[in-house]
């Protein structure tokens, strides 16, 4: 158990509730903006019925505002400032207290970016995070490995991270078993056993995913043998070239002494013959070398199962008398040979703790982890990108299993959530939903909407990616829904398009192909007639995409909104003693880069 310092202090469940509230004040005019759907953007009239705006004036001042979002970042202090004095935060009149309609575009993207996770105060610092779970102890393995060599450079900079966090969780713990929940593909629990030592059960729901998860994982094996491999075979090449260089520098400051060696007695050579061998090897190089080994052999057991096949060593190197003989020395050959087999052998058993199990079963609330896990034992539980209900139903099965000692979830998908105040006029029997979760927002019998949560994951992707959401495909999307009401009489469709866009060669291309696709009769519509309905639309193009910016800026408060839900949840709990959100990843490489994390008390 590390010798750790007091957890960062993280804001109570009064403060966060606080914020609640005023993220919903904000939330119950603009969610409407983020539940309107893009395809019914023309035959719902949804610019007149949501914003008393020119698209024009919208789209200049989100641009505005996007641009000087670095240079004042002066009026978002002032607002927590000012929440901090008063309790609420008083913002200029965004929407209409009549029509509800957007009529302050300024103010819309200035509440938005307050109520951001990053500016209003309630993230834990990673880095902070680490060092008091540390204490003074270092990382247990110094070296960064590089794992972009088997997998993309978002899944590494995720898998790293991750790893480095949960690994100083354990040891703080003191703990060797690890349950990754929805662990797909199995980067991050071949990583953390691989790298950390740990046994880990990754358990997935797709069979699929768990045999694919099991052949990546023995090349993923194949793969780290070899780099540890080459880093010991670059200590051995670390040891031969300070032995030249000592070598050089002797013959340089000897040549005299040799010169007058030559020119003596018989038996003053032999003398030198016998004192003089392998003179790189003498003084400071052996205790250099010495030095090494003892490193090496220092190193922690969970670094020795790492390689393998501890067979290397330094000792090769060195001539017979440079090292004092011990009783391995002494051994002959052969046996020596046998010895070493057996010590091989020894390390492999003792590395069976330290695998990676994938496990594929449906994972609920109500599962209970004996079942699936025979030899269950203190442990933590883990999800990196969780899907849907996952993510909510992990926090719920560490909270109600005492083996489970700490939990870090970061959640996807949030379009998938399950929502106990949607639809409610249907009869339905689920009990644990996705969402909500604290007793705050059920009291309020709040809900997001699908139409919403669904926003949020494309726009936080493409605001990720530098990009806005495709405007041309959405505007043909939206033109072909007017096409459908009028022509055939369809105001909703069960099936869908799907992405036939970047298929198309034109808009009349994309109008035949999708009315083929959802099984209507594309022949009975003219050339012409398709025609005139885009002539009609695309003067009102900048109208989508004006929208379309406000759906982006809005994105990120959904999120807020879902992870605070979970937070508060966590801060509900009586035996829970910490839990924070804490920005884990850069959210340029990934765009969901919160994790939730909470610990027990310890033992």
């Amino acid at each position: 158990m590390a010798a750790s310092c007091p957890l960062p202090v993280t804001p109570d469940l009064p403060t966060l509730r606080a914020k609640l509230q005023g993220l919903l004040q904000f939330l119950r005019d603009a969610l409407s903006i983020s539940n309107a759907h893009t395809v019914d953007f023309y035959t719902e009239s949804v610019w007149e019925e949501l914003v008393d705006l020119t698209p024009e004036t919208v789209l200049t001042a989100l641009r505005k505002s996007a641009s000087e979002a670095e240079a004042r970042p002066s009026e978002t202090r002032r607002l927590v400032e000012a929440e901090g004095e008063a309790g609420v935060t008083d913002f200029p009149k965004i929407f209409c207290e009549t029509s509800q309609k957007l009529v302050s575009v300024e103010a819309f993207a200035l509440a938005a970016k307050y109520y951001s996770i990053q500016n209003l105060g309630i993230c834990t610092p990673f880095e902070q995070l680490l060092v008091a779970l540390r204490g003074n102890q270092n990382q247990r393995i110094g070296e960064t490995q590089k794992a972009v060599e088997f997998m993309n450079m978002k899944k590494s900079h995720e898998v790293q991270a991750m790893s480095e966090l949960i690994s100083s969780i354990a040891d703080y713990y003191g703990i060797k078993q690890v349950i990754d929940l929805g662990s797909g593909k199995g980067y991050l629990s071949s990583f953390l056993s691989l790298k950390y030592g740990f046994k880990v059960y990754g358990i997935d729901s797709s069979n699929t995913n768990t045999h694919g998860a099991e052949e990546r994982n023995r090349k993923l094996k194949k793969h780290w043998k070899l780099c540890h491999a080459q880093s010991r075979l670059d200590v051995n090449g670390l040891a031969l070239k300070m032995a030249k260089e000592r070598k050089v520098q002797k013959e340089v400051k000897n040549k005299a002494d040799i010169e007058e060696v030559f020119n003596s007695s018989l038996t003053n050579q032999e003398k030198m013959s016998t004192s003089d061998i392998s003179p790189d090897f003498s003084g400071s190089v052996i205790s250099n070398i010495r030095n090494q080994m003892q490193t090496l052999h220092s190193q922690p057991h969970q670094e020795e199962n790492l390689c393998f096949e501890n067979s290397f060593s330094l000792i090769n190197l060195l001539p017979i008398n440079a090292v004092e003989p011990t009783s391995s020395q002494q051994i002959p050959n052969r046996e020596t040979s046998e010895a070493n087999k057996e010590r091989r052998k020894m390390t492999s058993k003792s590395s069976e703790s330290n695998v990676y199990s994938p496990l594929t079963s449906f994972i609920t609330a109500d599962s209970e982890l004996h079942d699936i896990i025979k030899d269950l034992e203190d442990c933590l539980m883990v999800g990196l990108h969780t899907c849907g209900d996952l993510a909510p139903n992990t926090l719920r099965i560490f909270t109600s299993k005492s083996e489970i000692k700490g939990v870090c979830s970061v959640g996807c998908c949030y379009h998938l959530l399950s929502e106990e105040f949607e639809n409610q006029h249907k009869e339905r029997t689920q009990e644990k939903w996705g969402f909500p979760m604290c007793h705050y927002l059920k009291e309020e019998r709040w809900c997001c909407g699908r139409n919403a949560r669904m926003s949020a994951c494309l726009a936080l992707e493409r605001v990720a990616a530098g990009q806005g959401l495709p405007t041309e495909s959405l505007f043909y999307r939206a033109v072909l829904q007017d096409i459908i009401k009028d022509c055939y009489g369809i105001t909703k469709c069960d099936r869908h398009v799907g992405k036939i866009y970047s298929k198309c060669s034109s808009f009349l291309d994309y109008v035949r192909r999708s009315l083929k696709k959802l099984g209507l009769d594309e022949s009975k519509l003219p050339e012409k007639i398709i025609m005139n309905y885009y002539e009609k639309y695309k003067p009102r193009m900048n109208e989508l995409e004006a929208f379309n910016m406000l759906k982006v800026v809005l994105a990120p408060c959904i999120e807020t909104l879902i992870l605070l839900d979970r937070l508060c949840y966590l801060k509900e709990q009586e035996d829970i003693v910490w839990s924070a959100l804490v920005k884990l990843f850069d959210p340029v490489k990934s765009p969901r880069c919160y994790a939730v994390i909470a610990l027990k008390k310890q033992q």
